[in-house]
C-alpha cells in the first residue's frame, strides 16, 4: 500500500478515546490526506485536521467527525518527527466479542527454528535462467514457486505496455503530468481519470508501475526505471534541485487562467530515468542490497519493508516500532540499526513457505501454500485480522500469526491500507475489514452490527471487525491506498471507495464515496483496466495498449473510416476514443458514428463496413 506523507507541522494531540474518529474539518475536502512514501522517505502534506491527526511516525486515533468543507491551506515543508509511541487510549464500547483472544492451533512442525537459514547443503552451480515467456498483460500474477530450484522463471516478465491514467492531488508532481498546462488543463487537482501525456504507450512503453505516498515509480519495456513525485530524503533516486518559481495557490482552482506556469518543480512532475549511486546515511540513488538473492515479490509499508524469496521465506527490514517486521528489533545486540538488516520473518520448511505478501502502513501480510493468511504488526482497529487487544492503540501482533477469519477462503490477493485491510478469494469475492469512518472498508453504514463490529462511547460504528464480503463485484484485482480502495472486476471496470478529499477516488467529487463505485468517464470507458494504485492523495490506473478500446484500436478504427470518405476529415483528431454504432444494421449506407463531441454521420459501401466490422472487433 502507498503509506501517508509527512511534509507537516507537529500533530495535535488526539483526546484519549479509543481509536476516534479524525477530524476532517473545514479545511479537509480540499486539503491533501497525508500519506508516508513506501520507501520509508518523508513526504509533503498539506496541514489539515486530517494530516495533523495522523502526522506521528505511529499511527494516532481520529479524533472529531468531519464537517463542512472550506478552502484548502497549504505547509511549509518541515522534516518528520523520530516516531513516538502514542499512550493507550481507553477502550470505546464494543460487543462482547470485541476482544478475542485467537488460539493458533495450526502451527506444523517445522524443520527450521524462527528466523534460520535454509538447512546446509552444498550449493549447486548456477545455470543460465530460463528465459521468460511473453505475459499476456503488464502486471504481475501470484505464481506458486517451485522450491530450490533457482533456474526456475518464478515471475513472469512484464511486457505488455501501459496507457496510464492519473487523477487526485498534483501540485507535488505526483501525477507526472509536468509543470505546465497540456492542452489548456493544469497538471494538479485531476478530478477523473487522465491520460498521462508524458508516459507515452509507444514511445516510452510503461509495463509496470508502483505507488509511494506522494511519489511513482515505473519500469519500462526496454528496462528503465522512471520517477516521479516527492523527492525527500531523495526518494526519486535523482537529483531534482530546481530554483524555480513560485506556486499561485489562488488560481490553481481553474483551468481557464492564461498562467501557463503552476510552479511545481518541473524535474520532480516530469517522469525521468533513475541514476545509480552508493549507500549514505539518505540513499539518493538506487544501490543493491547485497545479502538478498533471488527474490521474487517485494511489499512496502510506510517504513518497512517485506520481501519474499525463491524458496518462499520472508525476509522484513526498515523500522520496528509496531512490530510490522514480524521480528523482535533486537537493538540491544545489533545496535540502533539492527533491524534495516534484511532478516527472516516466521517459520518456514517444506510443508511451510509463502507464495504471496502484502503490506500496509504499519501491518503486514503472507499467503502460504495452502492458501492460508498470516498476519502481523499494528492491530488497532483489527487491520491485522486478529481480534487481539482490538480498539486500544497500542495493539500489534508481534510476529506472524494465522489468520482465523479468513481460513478456509482460499485467499489469492491481499492489500493493506493504513488502518483497514481488503482482499479477493480465488473465486473473485471481495472482502473488507478494520477501520469504517471514512468509508475505508466500502460497506453501508447499516450493516454495522455488535456481532461485526466495534462502536465507540457514542455509538457511532468505528472498527468492522470480520471480513465481510463486498456483493455485486466480482474481483479479479485489489489494492489500498491510505484511506481509499480499488478493485478491478473481470469485465475490466474498476470501482473506488474511501476518502475522497482530493479527488483520490476519481469520482469528481471531494464527498467520501461509501460503497464501491465504477469509475467512468471519456477517458476510461470502453477500456479494460487491468492495474490501479493508490498514493496518500493521488491514484493511478491502467489498461493494456493496443487491447480493445485503447486509444491505438480507436484511433486505427478512425483512420479507416477517414480514408473512405473526406466528410469528417476536419473532425477526426478532435478526440482519441470513439465507438461504432449501426455496423450491424442491414441497409441504409449512411452510417452513424458516435464521437465525444456527438453523432457524425459518413457514407459508407459495403465492402467498407466489413473492414470496419473487422477492426471493431479485432
Amino acid at each position: 500500500m502507498a503509506p501517508r506523507p509527512k511534509r507537516t507541522t507537529a500533530a495535535t494531540a488526539a483526546p484519549k478515546t479509543a481509536p476516534a474518529k479524525a477530524s476532517k474539518s473545514t479545511t479537509a475536502t480540499k486539503a491533501k490526506a497525508t500519506t508516508t512514501k513506501a520507501t520509508a522517505t518523508t513526504t509533503k502534506a498539506s496541514t489539515t485536521a486530517k494530516s495533523t491527526a495522523k502526522a506521528t511516525s505511529k499511527p494516532a486515533p481520529k479524533s472529531a467527525p468531519k464537517s463542512a468543507a472550506a478552502a484548502k491551506p497549504k505547509a511549509a515543508a518541515t522534516k518528520k518527527a523520530a516516531p513516538a509511541k502514542s499512550k493507550a487510549a481507553d477502550k470505546p464500547v464494543k460487543n462482547g466479542n470485541g476482544k478475542r483472544p485467537i488460539d493458533d492451533d495450526e502451527e506444523e512442525e517445522e524443520e527450521e527454528p524462527q528466523g534460520s537459514a535454509e538447512p546446509s547443503e552444498p550449493r549447486p552451480q548456477k545455470r543460465a535462467r530460463v528465459a521468460a515467456a511473453a505475459a499476456p498483460t503488464g502486471w504481475r500474477k501470484q505464481v506458486v514457486l517451485k522450491r530450490r530450484k533457482r533456474n526456475v522463471v518464478s515471475n513472469p516478465v512484464p511486457t505488455a505496455p501501459l496507457d496510464v491514467f492519473v487523477f487526485g492531488e498534483g501540485s507535488s508532481g505526483e501525477l507526472g503530468l509536468g509543470s505546465k498546462k497540456h492542452e489548456g488543463k493544469k497538471p494538479i487537482d485531476v478530478k477523473r481519470p487522465r491520460i498521462n501525456h508524458n508516459l507515452d504507450a509507444e514511445k516510452v512503453g510503461i509495463v509496470d508501475i508502483a505507488c509511494g505516498g506522494m511519489h511513482v515509480v515505473a519500469l519500462t519495456k526496454d528496462n528503465r526505471v522512471l520517477t516521479w513525485g516527492v523527492n525527500d530524503d531523495k526518494a526519486l533516486g535523482r537529483d531534482t534541485t530546481w530554483s524555480g518559481g513560485v506556486r499561485d495557490v489562488d488560481a490553481e482552482e481553474s483551468d481557464d487562467d492564461d498562467d501557463d506556469d503552476t510552479g511545481v518543480n518541473p524535474n520532480e512532475s516530469t517522469p525521468t530515468q533513475i541514476e545509480n549511486g552508493e549507500l549514505d546515511e539518505v540513499q539518493p540513488t538506487p544501490m543493491l542490497i547485497a545479502p538478498l538473492q533471488d527474490i521474487t515479490d517485494i511489499a512496502c509499508g510506510a517504513n518497512h519493508v517485506v520481501a519474499l524469496d525463491v524458496h518462499g521465506k520472508v525476509w522484513t527490514w526498515g523500522s520496528g516500532g509496531q512490530f510490522q517486521l514480524g521480528r523482535k528489533p533486537l537493538t540491544r545486540h545489533g545496535g540502533p540499526t539492527a533491524t534495516l538488516q534484511p532478516e527472516p520473518c516466521g517459520m518456514f520448511g517444506k510443508r511451510h513457505y509463502a507464495v504471496s505478501i502484502a503490506a500496509g502502513s504499519y501491518h503486514s501480510f503472507y499467503i502460504d501454500n495452502q492458501q492460508r493468511v498470516w498476519s502481523w504488526g499494528l492491530n488497532n482497529y483489527s487491520q491485522t485480522g486478529q481480534y487481539d487487544d482490538t480498539g486500544k492503540d497500542d495493539a500489534m501482533i508481534l510476529q506472524p500469526k494465522l489468520v482465523q477469519s479468513l481460513d478456509e477462503l482460499d485467499i489469492d490477493m491481499i492489500a493493506g491500507g493504513e488502518h483497514h485491510t481488503v482482499a479477493r478469494t480465488k473465486d473473485g469475492k471481495l472482502l473488507t475489514w478494520g477501520r469504517v469512518d471514512g468509508h475505508q472498508v466500502g460497506q453501508p453504514t447499516s450493516l454495522f452490527n455488535e456481532d461485526n463490529a466495534m462502536f465507540d462511547e457514542n455509538k457511532r460504528p468505528r472498527i468492522l471487525l470480520k471480513p465481510t464480503a463486498v456483493p455485486d463485484i466480482n474481483a479479479k484485482f485489489v489494492t489500498a491506498g491510505v484511506d481509499t480502495s480499488f478493485a478491478i472486476d473481470t469485465a475490466g471496470k474498476v470501482y473506488s471507495w474511501g476518502f475522497s478529499a482530493n479527488y483520490q477516488t476519481g469520482q469528481g467529487t471531494t464527498d467520501d464515496i461509501e460503497v464501491p463505485t465504477v469509475i467512468d468517464n471519456t477517458a476510461i470507458r470502453g477500456r479494460e483496466i487491468v492495474w490501479a494504485g493508490a498514493g496518500g492523495q493521488f491514484s493511478v490506473v491502467a489498461a493494456e495498449h493496443g487491447a480493445k478500446g485503447s486509444p491505438r484500436v480507436q484511433w486505427h478504427r478512425w483512420a479507416i473510416a477517414v480514408s473512405v470518405t473526406k466528410k469528417v476529415e476536419d473532425r477526426r483528431w478532435a478526440y482519441s476514443h470513439y465507438s461504432f454504432t449501426d455496423l450491424d444494421q442491414p441497409a441504409p449506407q449512411r452510417r452513424i458514428l458516435d464521437g465525444d463531441n456527438g453523432p457524425i454521420a459518413i457514407d459508407l459501401e459495403d465492402e467498407q463496413i466489413e473492414r470496419l466490422r473487422a477492426v471493431r472487433d479485432a
